[in-house]
Parts: C-alpha cells; structure tokens; sequence
C-alpha cells in the first residue's frame, strides 16, 4: 500500500506550515532590521545563513529517519522547533530596538532553532514522499506540495503585509506569534495517524554511519552531478532573498507592509510558474525537465538583469511586474530542478532515500546561507562606493551571472540518466 493524493495533499499541509514561518524570518524580519532598524544588511544575511548552516544536519536527519523508518516523530518535532524559532525571532527583532546586543543575542538562538526545525521536518518530509509514493506519481507528489507550500508562503507575505500596517514592533511580535502558533497546529493534525496506513518500511540492519552513508552517494555520479547544480542554483536563487525588500525599501520607498505585499507578489510568480510547468510537461506533454530547467535559469538571469535597471529609476518604475516575471522564471526553474530530484532519489544503493535526500537539502541550505549572505555582504560593500540603485543592481547581475552558469550545468545534471552506484565503490561496505 502507498499514500494516495489524500495523503499527499496532508503533507504538502506541512510544507506549507513550513513555508509560512520561513517567509516570515526570510524576508520581513530581514527588512525590518535592514530598513526600520538600520542595521547593517549583513546581520540579517548572518543570521539567516546561521539558519542554513545548521540544515547541513539534513543528512543526519534522513539517516536516522531510514534507520527508524518512521518520519512523523521527527516532523513534529522539526515543526515544534520551527514555530518556536520563529516567536522567538520576532521577539528578538523588537527587543534590537531597545538592547542591540540581548537583541542579537536571542536572535542567534531563534535562528539556529529555525534551521534545526526546517532540516528535521522538511528532510523527513521529502523522505517520506520519496518511500511511501509510488514511483509513477514522486514527481507529481513533489510538485503539488511545493505548490501548496509556495501558495501558503505567497498568502502569509500577503496577509502579514497588510496585518503589520501601521507598523510597531509590538504588533510584529503579535502577528508572527500567532502566524507561528498556527503553523506547527496545522502540521500536527496533517499528519496525525497518517504512517499508520502505510506498511513498516525496509530497514537497514546495518546502520552504517554517517561519513560511510556519504561517501557510498558520493559515489553514484548522478547523485553527484545534481548536488553540483544544486548548489550553484542555489546560491544564485537565494541571493536575492536577503535584498529585494530592503531594495524595495531604500530605492523604490516602499513601507514594511508595501515590501512584505511585493514579497508576495513575487511567490505568487514562483507559484505561476510551478503551476505552468505541472500542466506543461504532466498534462500536455510540453517539453522535457531539462529543457524546462535550463530555460528556467535563463529567464530567471533575464529577470534579473530588468530589476537591475529599473533602479535607476527610482519611486514610480514598474517594479512589481518585474519582480513577478523573476518569481515565475524562478518557478520554471524550481519545480522542475525538484521533478528531477524525485525521479533521482530513489535511484542508486537501497536504503538511502532520506540521507540522498538529506544530501540534496544540505546542498540546498549551504548554498542559500552562502547566497543569503553574500547578497546582504556585498550590497553594504558596494554602498561604500555607490548610490544604492547601482550598489544593488550590481548584486543582481551578479546573480544573473550565476544563473547562467546553472544553466549550463543543468544540461549534464537534469539529464544525466540514473543509474546504480557501483557494487562495491566504497571500502567497508
């Protein structure tokens, strides 16, 4: 027996729990501090990069969660973590506003439990997807998760926008508390009995650890050559995260709640694109994953190289329909780069589906913390020299620039045909 659509759409309910509190840390906290606050660009880079240094755990999670074989323990307590996290954030933002330093201080904590939540729920998510789906449907299952997740990630900027307005720190402790609070009820009763309909999974007697689990996927030259492109789509991808708001704000005069509603915009792109790219290639048979995910990194580099140039216009530049066409490009790109993932993930040495999985997501959140950072980083950088709309534009080139490198590397990754690892590659097997 597998998990049927029911079941499916129950976990994309935690994906888009997930969703709704990292948008929250990722894009209106980071502005309030960049904007409101007047903190350097780089401490929200380094507290958001903080969150992702600690997914590099993801293998570990998928590891224990093969070993255990049940994945519903550690999403709770991933979401658990998660929702705290966030509160906590919130928190630590207002508390910047009267103490910098105790400020600071909690938010280093708030943002290392973040990352902890999302590695711990989001690994065993996608574990779950990958063993209990049959492998006809991994693809699809992937997808409509990631659309609902993007879907909540898009209404939660919305609708915090327009619940922040007029702006207080109090009011944002409120409404993240609450956005928090009611993301980890929502994942506890999506998931609640669900593993009970599904028989005990294959467990691997051995439980071989860590460092042998990775080098035997090391070893398997599809699973390897996906982890390079991840990577570097990844920091291309993520370093706008940390930017567009504060841009939003300091070129374009847009106010917290104008910012976090753009934010949303943007998502709501990601989601038109995912959505485009489902019927496409699922219902009408349009063009295959590598074709859909080179074209996504190169419209996603075209987005950009508009967003640029529409700083040098300042208030009054059609800045939202740009920013939309860059969240469908990236959308393109996304969804198709996670229909690859599925139909890779089962490929390779049994038994290794969540730490291959933990493997990709630790890739993932490498690249975003270093994305993040490097964005936030180089933007105060350039601002020593340059007015912001080029200081900024100069950033997003960069990232164009990177896109473009992805989509070449894209044509071996995404095509590359699956294929067993080697019998005996690894010494110690």
């Amino acid at each position: 027996m597998t998990l049927g659509w029911f079941g499916i759409v129950r976990l994309g309910l935690v994906q888009m729990a997930i969703g709704s509190v990292i948008v929250l840390t990722t894009s209106t906290l980071n502005r309030v501090m960049a904007v409101e606050l007047a903190l350097p660009a780089a401490l929200p880079g380094l507290l958001v990069g903080l969150h992702y240094a600690v997914q590099l755990s993801r293998p570990e999670w998928g590891r224990r969660s093969d070993a255990g074989g049940r994945r519903t323990p550690w999403i709770l307590r991933g979401m658990a973590a998660l929702a705290a996290g966030g509160a906590l954030a919130a928190l630590a933002v207002a508390l910047m506003a009267q103490a910098t330093a105790p400020g600071v201080a909690l938010a280093v904590a708030a943002f290392a439990l973040i990352g902890a939540g999302a590695g711990a729920a989001g690994t065993s998510i996608l574990a779950l997807l990958a063993c209990a789906v049959a492998p006809e449907r991994r693809a699809a299952a992937a997808t409509l998760t990631w659309l609902m997740m993007i879907a909540s990630i898009a209404l939660t900027a919305g609708g915090v926008g327009a619940a922040l307005d007029p702006y207080s720190h109090a009011r944002l402790v409120a409404v993240v508390g609450v956005a928090a609070l009611a993301a980890f009820l929502l994942a506890a009763l999506a998931v609640r009995g669900l593993e009970r309909t599904l028989p005990p999974p294959a467990l691997d007697a051995a439980r071989p650890s860590l460092p042998l689990v990775l080098r035997q996927i090391w070893a398997e030259p599809p699973a390897r050559r996906f982890t390079v492109f991840v990577f570097v789509s990844m920091v291309a991808y993520f370093m706008q995260e940390l930017i567009l708001e504060p841009y939003a704000g300091h070129v374009f005069g847009l106010s917290p709640g104008g910012s976090t509603t753009l934010s949303g915009m943007q998502n709501g792109g990601v989601f038109a694109g995912m959505v485009t790219v489902g019927i496409a290639v699922s219902g009408f048979r349009l063009g295959s994953l590598r074709a859909w995910t080179v074209g996504g990194c190169l419209a996603s580099a075209a987005a950009l190289a508009v967003v640029a140039a529409l700083g040098q216009q300042g208030a009054g530049a059609p800045l939202a329909p740009a920013v939309v066409a860059l969240g469908f490009a990236n959308g393109v790109f996304a969804v198709s780069a996670i229909g690859s993932m599925m139909q890779l993930v089962g490929q390779g040495r049994a038994g290794r589906a969540g730490a291959r999985m933990g493997v990709w997501g630790a890739a993932q959140a490498m690249a975003a913390g270093l994305g993040g950072f490097a964005g936030a980083a180089l933007v105060d950088l350039a601002r020593l020299r340059l007015e912001a709309p080029a200081a900024y534009g100069l950033v997003f080139l960069l990232e164009a620039a990177l896109f473009l490198i992805a989509a070449r590397l894209a044509m071996a990754a995404v095509a590359a045909a699956p294929r067993p690892a080697p019998a005996a590659l690894i010494p110690g097997e």
